[in-house]
């Protein structure tokens, strides 16, 4: 199953983020595309839609950025500068992704065979004009509960 979208603008791109918040309460997302496609935009909608009053930036130099919201763990990876996926042992990754835990991950590419498997993948791309089209695929059961409820506005592919 799989959604696509128009973002025009950074506006959109955050509301996004705030709406799958909204039906996602736990999981792993990918989110892929070019530096400067909105990964970290759709990421800073997201959070602050889980309640985060805060600012919320890539963690591109600490790999990790946690955020504790409400008794949940939101932890947003950014793994551009990771070398070698084996890194991933060393900070403990895999206690990241507890039970309950949603994990948002920027450049899962770099950390493929450690990381588990992705509920969602959010691909982001520059359009022709200035906006940016985001399509949004399904990778397991919950992924696809979370694009159903995602609502009438996705444009299904």
């Amino acid at each position: 199953m799989q959604a696509r979208f128009y973002l025009a603008d950074e506006n959109e791109q955050m509301a996004l983020g705030a709406r799958l918040a909204k039906v996602l309460d736990q999981g792993v997302i990918f989110l892929e595309g070019d530096l400067g496609a909105g990964k970290t935009t759709f990421t800073r909608g997201f959070i602050r839609a889980l309640g985060h009053q805060g600012a919320v930036k890539s963690p591109t130099y600490t790999l990790v950025e946690p955020y504790v919201l409400d008794d949940q763990s939101v932890y947003h990876f950014d793994l551009y500068r990771l070398s070698d996926p084996e890194e991933l042992e060393m900070i403990g990754i895999r206690d990241y992704f507890e039970e309950g835990a949603l994990c948002l991950i920027e450049w899962p590419e770099k950390g493929q065979g450690f990381l588990p498997e992705a509920d969602l993948v959010v691909t982001f791309a520059l359009a022709e004009d200035e906006g940016r089209e985001a399509s949004i695929e399904a990778g397991t059961a919950v992924g696809e509960a979370a694009l159903q409820l995602l609502g009438p506005a996705s444009n299904p592919a």
